[in-house]
C-alpha cells in the first residue's frame, strides 16, 4: 500500500505526533539511568518494585512457552546456562517493559474495569466449550501453564489497556483518505506494456582478450585470486544414541521412578460446586431457607443469580481442585456430595455454594505404567551414561594434549581423520557451526600452523559431541597468475560485455523515444515481445517497476524505459496503455485500517523505547 513504513516515519504528521510523545517526558523532567545495586528485588522501574518471586513466575511461564515451541531440543537448552540465563533477562525485560506500559497508561489516566476483564476471559476462545465459557477448561489450562486466576486477570488487563493505548496511537488521522485512495488507485492500476531483451551473453561471446589485458587485470586484482586455508583433522565422535543401545534397565529401576514421581501419575481429587450468588445478606438467607426445605437449586440459580455466567448454567461452576478452589469456597467448609454452604460474604454480594460431586483421587497402577516408564528410564540412563562418557573422554584428551591416543582409549574406539579441505568444504560428518568454529577460529590454530592441542567436547544438538584436533594445515595462498587465467578471462569479458551492453541499450532507448527505433531493433537482433498486462500489486521485478515509473502514454504515442534484469540483460520496456485502478470505499476503509495499524504498532515500539531511556531502573538480584 505505502512504498514502505519509512516513508511514512518521515512524514509530518508522524514527526508531530512521535514529538508530542517524546515531549511528555521532556516536560516531566525525568533523568533516566540503568544502574545496579542488591536488594530482595529483581528491579526497580521508577521507584515501582518488580519482586523475584514476579520474575521467578514469569521466568517459569517463558520457560514453559519455549518447552512447548522447541519440544526435546529444550533440553539441550536447559543444559547451556549462560542461554537460561538469557531466558531470564528476557524475562524480567518483559516484565520492566509491562510496568513502563503500565505506568504511562495510567500517567494517560486508561484503565480497564473488573468487570470488562472477567467478560473478555469469557469471550478468549480457549476457554470455551461449544462456543460458551467452559470454567473447569480455563482452570486446567491456567494449572498447566503455571498461572494463577490472578496474574492471568492482571494480563488481560493490561493488554486491554495496551489496545486503549493503541486505539489513541492510531486515532490521529495519520494517513489522509485521499492519500490513502490515490495509493489504492495505483495498486490496482493496470499497465500494458512489452519488453525487448538485450542478452549480455550473447555480447560476453563476442569479446576478445589479449594477454596484457589479463595481466593487468591480475597485478590489479590479484588477492582475489586466493587459495583458502586447508586442514586435516582428527576427532572422536560420541552419540547418545550408541549408549541408548547398550542401556539395560531393571525392574528395581522402574519401582523406584514409579515411587520417587508417584504425582504425576496421580489424578487428584476434584469436586463439582454450584453457586447461586445474591446482592444482599437478606435475599441469600431467604434463598438458603428455600433451597433448605427441598427447593431447586438449579432453578433458583438460573432464576434469582446475579452472577449471570453460571445462572445460564444453573449455577454450575464445573470441576475443581482443591489448590485451586477460590478461598470462598474453601470457606465453605463443604466435604458430602449435595452438601449446602451457609451464606457468604462476597466481594460484589452474598453466596450460597453446593457440592454437586466428588470425583476421588485415583492413581494408576505400576503394571499400567511400567511400559511407559521403562522408556523414560531407559532414556535418563542413556543420557547420563553419554555425559560420562563425555567427562571420561574430555579429561583424557586434556591430560594428554599431545595426541588423542588417551581419548580414543577412554572412548574405546579410534578417531576418525578427514582428507584436506576448506571452510566452504566441511565433510558431512562434522558439519556442525560449533565445530566449525572450534577448527577455524578456536585455538587448534595458530600464528605458526596447528597448535598440536585437542578440543573441549563440542556439544551438538544435545544428542552428539565431538573432540576434535587439528593435524595439519596449509596457510591461505594467493592463487598464480597461470592458474587463474581461465577465470580472469571470463571475468574481463564480462566487464567489456556489461560496459558495451550500457552503451548499446541507451542507445537503443533514445533512438526508440525518437520514434526511429524499428530499423535500430533490427538491427540488434531483438524485437519486442506480445503485450502483457500487468498490475502494481503483483509487481515482481526491475522491468515492471521500472514500467509503473513511466509517465502515461499520450496521443497514442507509447513510452519507453530501460531496466535490467536478474541475469545482467537489458529490458527495453514500451508502455502502450494505462488503465486506472478502480477502488471502492470498503477497499479504501480496509487500507486506512492496515496503514494506521502499521503505524500505530511503530508509534508504541517508539513510545516504549524512549520509556525505557528514560526511566529510572535500578537492577536488583535477578539470580
Amino acid at each position: 500500500m505505502m512504498d514502505n513504513l519509512r516513508t511514512a516515519a518521515n512524514g509530518p504528521v508522524l514527526k508531530i505526533v512521535l514529538a508530542l510523545i517524546i515531549l511528555t517526558f521532556v516536560l516531566t523532567g525525568v533523568t533516566g539511568y540503568l544502574s545496579s545495586e542488591g536488594g530482595n528485588y529483581a528491579a526497580k522501574v521508577n521507584g515501582q518494585t518488580i519482586s523475584r518471586a514476579q520474575l521467578e513466575q514469569a521466568f517459569q511461564q517463558d520457560k514453559i512457552a519455549l518447552q512447548d515451541r522447541l519440544g526435546d531440543q529444550f533440553s539441550t537448552l536447559l543444559s547451556d546456562e549462560q542461554k537460561v540465563q538469557q531466558i531470564r533477562r528476557n524475562s524480567l525485560d518483559r516484565l520492566i517493559t509491562v510496568v513502563l506500559s503500565d505506568q504511562y497508561a495510567r500517567k494517560l489516566g486508561l484503565s480497564a474495569s473488573d468487570e470488562q476483564v472477567k467478560e473478555e476471559i469469557r469471550n478468549l476462545p480457549f476457554f470455551q466449550t461449544d462456543g460458551k465459557f467452559d470454567n473447569n477448561k480455563y482452570l486446567t489450562l491456567l494449572i498447566g501453564a503455571n498461572r494463577s486466576p490472578d496474574s492471568f486477570a492482571e494480563q488481560v488487563r493490561q493488554d486491554l489497556i495496551n489496545r486503549q493505548l493503541m486505539s489513541i496511537l492510531t486515532g490521529s488521522e495519520i494517513a489522509l483518505p485521499t492519500e490513502i485512495k490515490q495509493e489504492t488507485a495505483l495498486a490496482f492500476q493496470e499497465r500494458t506494456v512489452r519488453f525487448a531483451t538485450l542478452e549480455l551473453k550473447s555480447i560476453e561471446a563476442q569479446q576478445k582478450v589479449t594477454d596484457k589485458e589479463l595481466k593487468n587485470y591480475y597485478d590489479v586484482n590479484s588477492k582475489s585470486f586466493t587459495v583458502p586455508e586447508k586442514v586435516k583433522v582428527s576427532y572422536i565422535k560420541m552419540d547418545a544414541a550408541d549408549e541408548l543401545k547398550s542401556v539395560t534397565v531393571s525392574d528395581a529401576d522402574i519401582e523406584k521412578y514409579y515411587k520417587n514421581n508417584l504425582p504425576q501419575y496421580t489424578q487428584i481429587e476434584q469436586k463439582k460446586y454450584s453457586l447461586v450468588q445474591l446482592v444482599s445478606d437478606a435475599e441469600a438467607k431467604s434463598v438458603l431457607d428455600e433451597l433448605k426445605k427441598g427447593a431447586d437449586f438449579s432453578k433458583l440459580a438460573a432464576e434469582k443469580s446475579t452472577d449471570k455466567f453460571s445462572a445460564q448454567k444453573g449455577g454450575d461452576l464445573g470441576w475443581m481442585e482443591e489448590s485451586s478452589l477460590p478461598d470462598e469456597i474453601k470457606s465453605a467448609n463443604l466435604i458430602e456430595k449435595g452438601q449446602l454452604s451457609g451464606v457468604i460474604k462476597l466481594s460484589g454480594g452474598y453466596a450460597i455454594f453446593r457440592l454437586d460431586d466428588i470425583k476421588p483421587q485415583i492413581i494408576k497402577s505400576l503394571v499400567d505404567v511400567r511400559s511407559e516408564i521403562g522408556k523414560i528410564v531407559k532414556q535418563e540412563k542413556a543420557v547420563d551414561a553419554f555425559y560420562a562418557l563425555q567427562r571420561k573422554v574430555s579429561d583424557a584428551a586434556a591430560n594428554d594434549n599431545e595426541s588423542l591416543a588417551a581419548a580414543e582409549k577412554a572412548a574405546g574406539y579410534k578417531a576418525m581423520t578427514t582428507d584436506w579441505f576448506d571452510r566452504d568444504h566441511i565433510p558431512a560428518e562434522i558439519n556442525f557451526d560449533s565445530v566449525v568454529q572450534t577448527i577455524f577460529s578456536g585455538n587448534l590454530i595458530d600464528d605458526k600452523g596447528a597448535s598440536g592441542t585437542n578440543s573441549d567436547v563440542i556439544s551438538v544438538d544435545g544428542d552428539r559431541a565431538f573432540i576434535v584436533r587439528v593435524d595439519d594445515i596449509k596457510p591461505e595462498t594467493i592463487q598464480p597468475y597461470e592458474q587463474a587465467k581461465t577465470q580472469i578471462a571470463e571475468l574481463v569479458k564480462r566487464q567489456k560485455a556489461e560496459k558495451q551492453l550500457q552503451l548499446e541499450s541507451e542507445k537503443l532507448l533514445a533512438v526508440l523515444k525518437e520514434g526511429k527505433g524499428e530499423q535500430a531493433l533490427k538491427a540488434a537482433g531483438i524485437q519486442f515481445g506480445v503485450s502483457t498486462v500487468i498490475k502494481h500489486l503483483s509487481q515482481t521485478n526491475q522491468a515492471t517497476n521500472v514500467a509503473f515509473t513511466l509517465p502515461h502514454p499520450k496521443d497514442g504515442k507509447s513510452e519507453y524505459g530501460l531496466a535490467q534484469d536478474g541475469l545482467g540483460n537489458a529490458v527495453l520496456i514500451q508502455l502502450d496503455k494505462v488503465v486506472p485502478g478502480s477502488v471502492s470505499e470498503e477497499q479504501v476503509k480496509q487500507y486506512i485500517a492496515e496503514y494506521q495499524y502499521q503505524i500505530g504498532t511503530f508509534m508504541l515500539e517508539s513510545l516504549m523505547i524512549n520509556l525505557r531511556d528514560d526511566a529510572e531502573i535500578k537492577m536488583g538480584q535477578i539470580e
